[in-house]
């Protein structure tokens, strides 16, 4: 497994509030498991007290997102950083759950956290996830969704680094919103085109009934 694979976590976090919708959905313990995923053992140490812990490393993990999507490379390490020193986590070899054909542990690199609380493991694994991924794809490749009000975070893998949305849902909403703008912008300057040619025949016919008036 690689370890840019752990920067899941953090989206996963990030998005269980929507601030610019007032939506907030990590209001209990169970909330908390949930985001562990399959890591059902982690998931049980979680207590209530984590619920305004994780909150808490939800918004600074979104300060990252935030810091890259406006283009300070810098604080978004910075931000980056401060996490990872407050939450470390050991990498370790790892062979299980997953065999070849003959039987033998395929190895691969795991994180192995030793927290005090549920939070503290989950923000480790989070934070370096998210290190990682920073590191090999750049920080421009975390981004904040542009169909407004969503602001979800995502992780920018395409080949092209073209990527501007969270989810093909809001891709999709966002191309339908300019397409009728720019509908509506067509419209209106073809109803200001007609106005302006309107009155220049108007204007037109006026001189010229002027200038036939002083004919006669």
């Amino acid at each position: 497994m690689e370890l840019a694979y752990y920067s899941d976590y953090a989206v996963r976090l990030v998005n269980t509030e929507e601030p610019a919708r007032g939506k907030d959905t990590l209001t209990s313990v169970e909330a908390v498991r949930d985001l562990f995923g399959g890591n059902q053992s982690a998931a049980r140490r979680a207590t209530d007290a984590d619920v305004t812990r994780f909150r808490s490393v939800r918004g600074r993990l979104r300060s990252v997102f935030e810091a890259a999507d406006g283009g300070d490379e810098t604080l978004a390490v910075d931000l980056l950083n401060s996490l990872l020193l407050e939450f470390p986590v050991s990498p370790q070899i790892s062979g299980h759950d997953f065999r070849d054909d003959d039987g033998r542990p395929l190895w691969h690199m795991h994180l192995a956290d030793h927290p005090s609380n549920a939070t503290a493991g989950y923000a480790a694994i989070a934070a370096m996830g998210l290190a990682f991924h920073l590191t090999e794809y750049g920080v421009d490749r975390l981004g904040l969704c542009e169909a407004a009000p969503c602001r979800n975070a995502y992780l920018d893998t395409s080949t092209n680094r073209s990527r501007r949305y969270c989810s093909d849902r809001c891709a999709t909403r966002a191309n339908v919103a300019a397409y009728r703008a720019r509908k509506r912008l067509e419209a209106d300057r073809s109803e200001n085109t007609g106005r302006a040619e309107d009155s220049a025949q108007a204007s037109t016919a006026s001189g010229e009934r002027r200038s036939g008036s002083r004919g006669r």
